[in-house]
């Protein structure tokens, strides 16, 4: 990320598909090159879990308290680890540096985050995160690491030192992004010396690439001499950069942002359309319908991008339930259709192929949407904003004003920059369906 102020500069220009460096496969840190490897594999049934990170997080759990490990020089690269007040850090990893501090917003005050990220989604990633964090490290880390007291001495059972070692883990790792022969598991995540030094940037000039022998960071644009080099760390809209990295991108260079309108205030929009009793049932009756279609929830968003409503294929990094664009087509058109239509479409038990170009989601097509349409997609986006603390108008302000801008504390920026990016998009989509 950018909050240790650490990166990686050219030495030398650089030309597009230039070898920047490798790193061998037995520099890599992972569950399969530990000291435990063999332990971790036998026992690989009763440390699954839904992060699928507990393997590797013990692994570094054992790995951090062995002075003599071989992964102690990469260990002293880790800005944020000097900062980790624990007593198994003293008298040896008393020497590490602090360079950096852990920013995500999970080692936030909660008041702090719910105040500065309301409706971002950012409060209720994290409140999810540290109950994870919590059930996962008491029922599965614990136990395992109570049943090996050899491998695991008494300064590491902290949950405290396993909550921070989760957002290391969260901001420095990577992971494969094709099945690997050889590994058990695939896209099992792995720390990547040299790579995870690497800062990101939506319009990066480098790429890990990976092979059979080695990772390699390639350059995809050229990159002048004294010039950043900047990695991806997928497409990460500034809601996610700031949850798992702790920082944003400043608008508008984050050109993957999205904004969220969750599917039941879709819902709350279209009953606001309604008039009376039988109105609200009928809406109701679509929505139950639409439920049994697994369609929409309770739960989920649509997320909206600067071009279009993404497809799944865009949503892999995406840490929510979502829905794409067909969907939130169809969520459109059955809840806004006549009754005859609807009586007739659920006869039909549903949508068959016939999406219709004029029907898509993309940010050109929006204006032509039926206008019953365009006007459910405004009043749901209206209904959005209000979840806000604050409004676009006092974005602005902060952000035209440099002076008072400077003034803000880091969180303070960073998570700024996330509400106005998400809110530009969609005030962009008000103007569409105005």
């Amino acid at each position: 990320g950018t909050v240790a102020g650490y990166g990686m500069v050219a030495r030398e220009s650089v030309q597009p598909g230039e070898l920047l460096f490798a790193v061998p496969r037995a520099a890599l840190l992972s569950q399969h090159t530990c000291s435990i490897s063999g332990l971790l594999e036998r026992e690989r049934g009763a440390l699954q879990s839904q992060s699928g990170w507990v393997p590797l997080l013990l692994a570094l759990l054992h790995e951090l308290q062995a002075p003599a490990s071989p992964w102690s020089p990469y260990f002293a690269l880790w800005p944020e680890l000097g900062r980790l007040e624990h007593p198994m850090f003293c008298p040896y990893f008393a020497l590490w540096p602090e360079l950096g501090r852990l920013e995500h917003p999970m080692f936030w005050p909660e008041e702090e985050r719910r105040r500065l990220l309301q409706g971002t989604g950012v409060p209720e990633a994290v409140e999810k995160d540290l109950a994870s964090i919590r059930s996962e490290y008491y029922s599965i880390v614990l136990p395992f690491m109570e049943a090996h007291p050899d491998l695991f001495s008494p300064r590491v059972r902290s949950l405290e030192l396993y909550r921070q070692l989760v957002a290391l883990v969260m901001a420095y790792r990577s992971e494969p992004l094709e099945e690997e022969e050889d590994e058990k598991e695939p896209n099992s995540p792995l720390m990547v010396p040299a790579a995870d030094v690497l800062n990101h940037l939506a319009n990066h000039n480098a790429n890990l690439e990976y092979s059979p022998n080695c990772l390699r960071m390639v350059a995809t644009q050229p990159i002048p001499k004294g010039h950043e080099i900047f990695n991806t760390y997928g497409q990460m809209a500034n809601w996610q950069l700031i949850h798992m990295y702790g920082f944003a991108e400043p608008y508008p260079d984050n050109t993957d942002d999205t904004a969220d309108i969750q599917m039941v205030t879709v819902r709350e929009a279209a009953l606001q359309g309604t008039k009376v009793e039988a109105e609200r049932l009928l809406l109701y009756e679509r929505w139950d319908f639409l439920c049994k279609l697994e369609m929409v929830g309770e739960e989920g968003a649509f997320v909206i991008g600067w071009e279009e409503v993404l497809t799944e294929e865009e949503l892999a990094m995406t840490l929510k339930e979502v829905l794409t664009e067909e969907e939130l087509a169809m969520t459109l058109k059955v809840l806004c259709m006549p009754a005859e239509e609807f009586k007739e479409f659920k006869d039909q038990d549903g949508w068959g192929d016939d999406k219709r170009e004029e029907d898509s989601l993309t940010i050109t097509n929006i204006p032509k949407l039926k206008a019953s349409w365009r006007q459910l997609l405004r009043d749901s986006v209206l209904l959005t904003l209000q979840t806000y603390a604050t409004d676009l108008k006092a974005e602005q302000d902060l952000l035209s004003n440099k002076e008072v801008y400077a003034t803000l504390s880091w969180r303070e920026q960073q998570a700024l920059q996330v509400r106005y990016g998400q809110k530009m998009i969609l005030h962009q989509l008000l103007e569409l369906t105005n």
